[in-house]
């Protein structure tokens, strides 16, 4: 099927383009794209006429939970909660059951992800076999069998020396090491950011220095041995200082937020909201704006989901018991846009830490509109209002503290390989076309 994206207003940070114009689609490919682009017989046309026309959003960090974890999520429920989000690619991590440490376990996931037919599906295996920490897997056969990174992300590395291994040692695969970091012996059992509001409510807290201490070390480790790290999910203004300085010598230190560490602060905690317990933890009012801050001025490259979705059974009990994590494919956009209409962040640099810089850091196809790329589009009505309504969601996990609030920006069409995988209208469009 060819399509046609006609007068949208075509936004691509990877080429600065920011102009009213057409994309034609075909054959899995943005053939043309320019002014008066004329549909030929068997082109579908698609009026893009105030809407936005990105690149296929890539998330560089969720959470798919096949094998295993069925009853929070599958490949193919999460792959559909994902284009409704206008995300083309999803980049999924090893903390499955059978972990995915090896090429059996990759190679189940990308069948599954074939078979749903609607994102693109890059596994991240784990670091360490099994992810316990203790030897590291076979890095040479996960790149083999599809796996574009490592991380052992839910079980920090405890190890500095097992973490240089991995950090040289993946390099020489091409694959990137992505760091959940987080000192457990500092972050004890806690379950919330220390600090005012865990001491009003009773709960155990987790000391911002249990991750600080970790992202040291990584840096220290590239430093010391070269390489590079990408360091998932920071939450906090410290933690993207220290960045900032690795950046400023020039290591190869890439890094990643996520919307609700832009959105909201410890404060969420309050009534002991099950659904404001993530780990990394939410942090103070000024880490937001420190997150915030670090977005603008290229300290944090990317905005990834960390799609954490749960049964309702995780998470509907008492607070120290719930389970971490936010289902977080379906708000993730229209949360980014909300710094776009504020006026914190521009729309050319919301658009590229989706798109083009997760694209260069991991080394993935798409991130860009240009003729020839991978036809993965995502339309976007900036301007649409909506009320989040956890029910209304793919996503088996239904699991946000977003409940209720009304967001700005929606997902009008997904492309996916030139096919149109999601359409407001019609909802997911699994039929091959």
């Amino acid at each position: 099927m060819k399509w046609l994206i006609s007068g949208g207003r075509i936004v691509d940070p990877a080429s600065g383009r920011d102009e009213v114009a057409d994309l034609l689609l075909e054959d899995g490919l943005i053939k043309r794209t320019g002014q008066g682009v004329k549909a030929a017989r068997g082109v579908k046309t698609v009026d893009a006429s105030g809407l936005l026309v990105v690149p296929g959003l890539i998330d560089m960090h969720c959470h798919l939970r096949e094998p295993g974890f069925e009853y929070k999520e599958t490949v193919a429920s999460g792959c559909a909660a994902a284009v409704k989000g206008g995300i083309t690619s999803v980049m999924c991590m090893a903390n499955t059951d059978p972990v995915n440490d090896c090429a059996s376990v990759t190679a189940y996931i990308l069948a599954k992800a074939s078979q749903a037919g609607l994102a693109r599906v890059f596994p991240i295996g784990a670091i360490t076999k099994g992810m316990q920490g203790e030897s590291l897997a076979e890095m040479g056969e996960l790149a083999h069998s599809g796996c574009v990174a490592v991380s052992d992300d839910g079980r920090p590395v405890r190890s500095g020396g097992i973490m240089r291994r991995a950090i040289e040692y993946s390099a020489a695969f091409g694959l990137l090491v992505i760091d959940h970091a987080e000192d457990l012996s500092i972050a004890g059992e806690g379950v919330m950011h220390e600090g005012f509001v865990s001491t009003m409510l009773g709960l155990e807290g987790i000391p911002t220095a249990a991750a600080l201490s970790q992202i040291a070390r990584n840096i220290a480790l590239v430093r010391e041995f070269g390489g590079r790290i990408h360091i998932a999910h920071v939450s906090s203004r410290s933690g993207a200082d220290l960045i900032r300085n690795a950046k400023a010598e020039g290591l190869s230190v890439t890094a990643e937020t996520c919307p609700h560490f832009f959105t909201l602060d410890h404060e969420a905690v309050r009534g002991f909201d099950t659904n404001a317990k993530v780990n990394p933890p939410l942090s103070t009012a000024d880490d937001v704006e420190g997150i915030i801050e670090s977005l603008a001025d290229g300290t944090i490259d990317v905005i990834a989901t960390d799609h954490a979705p749960h049964h309702r059974d995780e998470k509907d009990r008492e607070f120290d018991l719930a389970a971490f994590g936010i289902s977080g494919f379906e708000t993730a956009l229209a949360l980014t846009l909300g710094l776009v209409h504020k006026g914190r962040l521009p729309l050319m640099e919301a658009i590229a830490k989706w798109t083009v810089n997760p694209a260069k850091i991991v080394g993935l196809p798409g991130g860009t509109l240009a003729e020839g790329a991978h036809a993965d589009v995502t339309l976007l009505d900036a301007e649409a209002q909506w009320t989040v309504d956890p029910t209304l969601f793919l996503s088996k996990g239904k699991n946000t503290p977003f409940a209720g609030t009304k967001l700005k920006g929606e997902v009008a069409n997904t492309f996916v390989g030139g096919r149109m995988v999601y359409d407001r209208n019609e909802g997911i469009i699994v039929k091959q076309e």
